[in-house]
């Protein structure tokens, strides 16, 4: 079991140090075929965005797949969605704001401009 995952630490080492030199040898190949064209300091700096347009590449791709990008629920699907999974507790929760509201309309009201109220802070 422990020379299982001995074997399988040195096979990612192997791996991981395989691509460290293939990424070596791509910036040198690259740098050698601008260096004629932009000279030395340009071939560097081609060098270096190339670096720098791999890395924005791999970051956006694992941001993708670790979910970054999904948009949060607003808060109307996020009703429906409870309405839909739980309709008793729903409807006890209506049932108690209409009680709420009967006995002070004042409290429906300051919920109600709540949300009725941009995000910026207060109306005009």
């Amino acid at each position: 079991m422990i020379q299982r995952l001995l074997l399988a630490i040195a096979a990612a080492a192997a791996v991981a140090a395989a691509a460290g030199v293939l990424v070596v040898a791509l910036a040198f190949a690259l740098y050698a075929l601008m260096r004629d064209a932009v000279g030395p300091a340009g071939a560097a700096a081609v060098v270096a965005g190339a670096a720098a347009l791999l890395m924005v590449t791999l970051g956006v791709i694992l941001a993708a797949m670790a979910g970054a990008f999904h948009r949060q629920p607003r808060l109307h699907e996020r009703v429906a969605s409870f309405v839909k999974e739980k309709p008793l507790t729903a409807a006890a929760a209506a049932l108690a704001a209409g009680v709420v509201a009967f006995r002070n309309p004042k409290v429906l009201m300051a919920v109600a401009l709540s949300f009725l109220e941009p995000k910026g802070g207060r109306r005009a």
